[in-house]
């Protein structure tokens, strides 16, 4: 296997969780270390899976049966960010809202999912590290 195949992805990962640090910071006003973690702009998911498929199509070219599977992959993984997960956030709001202030209870944590601009937004680093990569 060529390494590239394995760096890329990490790379995009790496760029797109630079940027959300930097993105969320911004709109904190401080360092946002508490914010790490699922959800945000751009979504680091996205961003993986997208930098995989766009690598295969440059190296490869569309018509490749590994570029299908890359793009079967990044499709179930961006309805999941879109969908469940976003559904589960909304379910963990509306559960520590009805836990109040118990001290008993960890809150659980609201922001998992993304919005189509915080997805759109990976896919595009994803397909910009790609490209740099290739």
């Amino acid at each position: 296997m060529d390494i590239v195949y394995a760096i890329t992805p990490f790379l995009a990962w790496l760029t797109a969780g630079t940027l959300k640090f930097i993105v969320n910071s911004c709109r904190a006003r401080r360092l946002a270390f508490g914010q790490i973690g699922y959800g945000g702009l751009p979504s680091n998911h996205s961003a993986i899976v997208s930098s995989t498929a766009a690598l295969i199509a440059f190296r490869e070219g569309i018509g490749h049966p590994a570029f299908g599977v890359a793009v079967t992959l990044a499709f179930v993984v961006i309805m999941d960010a879109n969908s469940l997960r976003r559904q589960v956030g909304k379910h963990a709001a509306e559960i520590n809202r009805l836990v109040g202030f118990n001290k008993d209870y960890d809150l659980l944590r609201e922001r998992l999912g993304h919005t189509k601009v915080e997805i759109s937004a990976g896919i595009l680093t994803g397909i910009a590290v790609a490209w740099l990569i290739h």
